[in-house]
């Protein structure tokens, strides 16, 4: 095993998952909205999802993806839909008072999970995690240890960014403020779409 590449393996999957994108903007806004308990379930759908994505495109789902090109393009074009409908969303929602729900609620275990497969941010990491990272170790051990780190950072990094979120709650408390908050997350995820409509 090269530990020079799994140093710089561990430190990609870091920079991926901690720095701001689709899922832990999403997160943020559901830590403040619904507080860390109700967010759980999103937390964990991204983490396996995202695990789940890189074991399937390493262990050869890829190819069928260089098969059918056209799948790709089907799929960046269904998830920045997706997210421009998950931005209204957020922009419209405030916080989730006890005894009195949001509508929509949390976004759900399942939810989470597939939207890693419309995420452009985390097909750049599975890509990147796939090609750049594959001489970790001898397949298929190569991927079994990427799933692995990349779920141990992504439990690390989707916590983090939704008890940020919860810990907004007491300083956002009126209604105008949390709007505002949200309406700004809203806005940055759909900044994160700039790559998606850079590519086209």
């Amino acid at each position: 095993m090269s530990q020079s590449l799994l140093f710089a393996f561990v430190l990609f999957a870091t920079v991926m998952f901690i720095t701001p994108g689709p899922n832990n903007v999403m997160l943020l806004s559901s830590g403040l909205t619904y507080g860390f308990r109700r967010t759980l379930p999103h937390i964990a759908g991204i983490t396996l999802g995202m695990g789940f994505m890189i074991a399937a495109v390493g262990l050869g789902l890829g190819t069928i993806f260089i098969t059918y090109p056209v799948l790709q393009t089907v799929l960046k074009y269904a998830g920045a839909a997706y997210l421009i409908y998950l931005a209204i969303v957020i922009a419209m929602s405030g916080t989730a008072t006890t005894g009195q729900d949001n509508l929509r609620g949390p976004m759900t275990f399942w939810g989470a999970a597939m939207f890693q497969w419309v995420n452009v941010k985390g097909w750049v990491m599975v890509i990147g995690t796939i090609t750049a990272y594959a001489a970790i170790a001898s397949f298929p051990w190569n991927i079994v240890i990427q799933t692995a780190i990349s779920l141990v950072v992504g439990t690390v990094s989707t916590v983090a960014w939704a008890l940020f979120g919860s810990a907004l709650r007491p300083l956002l408390t009126s209604p105008s403020a949390v709007r505002a908050f949200n309406i700004v997350m809203a806005v940055l995820l759909l900044a994160s779409l700039y790559p998606v409509f850079m590519d086209a």
